[in-house]
């Protein structure tokens, strides 16, 4: 397996220059230079609308037709189903509303208590607006676990589709996605999976998981802000979104609402690059193509967070007063932990005058924290990114034993 260079991979971030252990990653990562070059080339070269005439026109088409080669690579999706918008939750409100026109009463939708409300909220207010009826699997809050049983449970020959989340952002559950997939086509229905906080620690094929829609965003994986959807060009051509007249009924030109932000697919490009060159040589050489290199970048990233995650809940097992809520056996290197007595906000804090950022929050994964009985304030969320090493975990360990023994 290929091994992760860490103090390489630190050496391409600047923002790691500030001092500053991120344990932010679920919120978003930094970024490498190679990124932010990136972004700053497609914005210094002739850029314009679309086209093949000019050379802006034509750097644009280039910049889109790369950036949907490269999500393709990396979520293992048909390039012509890659659609861009402005972050996973538009997207979600998008594709929710395009499909609710073909709801009606007697239809039935399944959302889940461990998805971000990005994943909940848009298929419940798109199925209450076409009088079709809301059904809820929950996971089990002593194990994190999110039993494909639980969703079988809420299954019926009317459910149309089925949100549910690849990775907890909250508590980094990993469902069982092929066996949820398999009951939910196996009644007929579409599974729209998301996959922002799993595309950023696991090697992504869509195509394996059985997911109909994977929504993920590049901020998540060193890249810019903006989402990212991938679904079966066919699939997305039954569906019809709002759109203006003049605008194109190609597929997936068809869902995305105006000017792309063209820099930002550079950028995201280079993201995924960055990430390939983890897993071997770059684009231009080397043995095997970028679909493999990143496959084994993603083993390498896994291989070295769980590492790390390993070591920072033996160190919190080891503190008096904590309660750890990461509990399901398969999990991304997400730790969600509450204080005795203390508030995590308290915690956030105290580590970030420590030059360590590790929020708390629920993170919009409302109903999460409720099921877990932490109400609206959830607890304090340690994430990790490949650019984390063992000093950055012995700092936030030690600064953690200090929190919770002061008077």
């Amino acid at each position: 397996m290929t091994s992760l260079d860490v103090a390489a991979v630190r050496s391409r971030f600047p923002a790691l220059k500030s001092g500053v252990a991120f344990f932010d990653g679920p919120g978003g990562t930094q970024t490498p230079r190679s990124v932010i070059d990136a972004i700053g080339d497609a914005l210094a070269a002739p850029l314009s609308n679309r086209g093949t005439v000019t050379e802006g026109e034509r750097n644009a088409e280039v910049i889109v037709v790369e950036a949907r080669s490269a999500v393709s690579d990396l979520v293992n999706a048909d390039l012509a189903g890659i659609v861009f918008g402005r972050s996973a939750t538009q997207l979600a409100y998008d594709v929710s509303r395009a499909m609710a026109k073909t709801w009606g009463p007697g239809d039935e939708v399944v959302v889940t208590r461990l998805d971000h409300d990005a994943n909940v909220r848009p298929w419940v207010q798109a199925a209450e607006g076409a009088g079709a009826t809301v059904r809820w699997a929950d996971f089990d809050p002593a194990t994190g676990e999110l039993d494909p049983g639980a969703i079988e449970a809420v299954l019926s020959p009317r459910t149309r589709l089925v949100a549910v989340t690849a990775a907890s952002n909250l508590i980094g559950t990993l469902p069982d996605l092929p066996a949820i997939a398999r009951l939910v086509h196996g009644v007929g229905a579409l599974l729209y999976v998301d996959g922002v906080h799993y595309t950023a620690h696991a090697a992504v094929d869509v195509q394996a998981l059985g997911a109909d829609f994977f929504a993920c965003s590049p901020y998540k994986f060193f890249g810019p802000h903006l989402g990212v959807l991938a679904a079966d060009p066919a699939l997305l051509g039954t569906l019809m979104p709002d759109k203006l007249l003049p605008s194109t009924d190609q597929v997936p030109e068809r869902f995305e609402f105006g000017t792309l932000p063209y820099e930002l697919l550079a950028g995201t490009r280079a993201a995924i690059d960055f990430i390939a060159d983890l897993g071997g040589p770059g684009r231009l050489g080397g043995p095997g193509g970028q679909r493999e290199r990143l496959v084994a970048a993603a083993g390498a990233i896994q291989q070295h967070e769980d590492a790390l995650r390993e070591r920072i809940e033996e160190g919190l097992a080891e503190l008096d007063g904590i309660t750890a809520h990461s509990r399901a056996a398969r999990r991304t290197p997400t730790s969600l932990v509450t204080f005795d007595g203390r508030d995590a906000a308290d915690a956030y804090r105290f580590l970030a005058v420590r030059g360590i950022q590790a929020p708390a929050g629920s993170f919009y994964a409302i109903e999460t924290s409720r099921h877990l009985g932490l109400g609206d304030t959830g607890g304090l969320r340690i994430g990790l990114a490949p650019y984390n090493d063992l000093e950055d975990v012995d700092r936030l360990l030690r600064a953690l034993t200090e929190f919770t023994t002061e008077s």
